[in-house]
């Protein structure tokens, strides 16, 4: 696979869209979240699970086009970026175990833990917006093509 840097730069600027639509909602108290009300519910759900998605799959561009890695599964990602040195050893701590996250939201719709949920939107809100600087900042010193 070669390495397209706007291919990863298109999936960041969305990742940036999603997030704000996220931050949107930053005023949601996990009570109001519980209290049923689908759509909230579900718009904050589908934006943790599409910037997850853009997460993993920018990882997985970054690896295969620039290093020829290829993985199985979600969470070798995100440990194969930080041996590469493309994100911290810290945002790595932070994001493991995103990519089971992404698969309850995705394939565990019928049980959601509302309470689980909640954590990681209060989380990604703080957490994610890291991985699009470091992601940036290294394409700044790394990234041709």
């Amino acid at each position: 696979m070669v390495f397209k840097r706007e291919s990863v730069s298109a999936r960041l600027r969305k990742l940036e869209e999603v997030l704000e639509k996220l931050r949107g909602k930053e005023a949601v108290s996990l009570e109001e979240y519980r209290n049923n009300n689908v759509d909230l519910q579900w718009s904050i759900e589908r934006g943790l699970e599409v910037a997850s998605s853009l997460i993993l799959d920018i990882g997985n561009h970054i690896l295969a086009g620039v290093f020829q890695i290829s993985v199985d599964e979600y969470e070798q990602i995100l440990n194969e970026l930080k041996q590469q040195k493309v994100i911290s050893e810290e945002l790595y701590r932070e994001l493991h175990g995103l990519g089971g996250f992404r698969n309850i939201l995705v394939h565990g719709y019928l049980d959601l833990d509302h309470d689980l949920v909640y954590a990681h939107y209060r989380k990604a809100l703080r957490v994610f917006p890291k991985f699009v600087f470091e992601i940036a900042e290294w394409l700044e010193e790394h990234g041709e093509g």
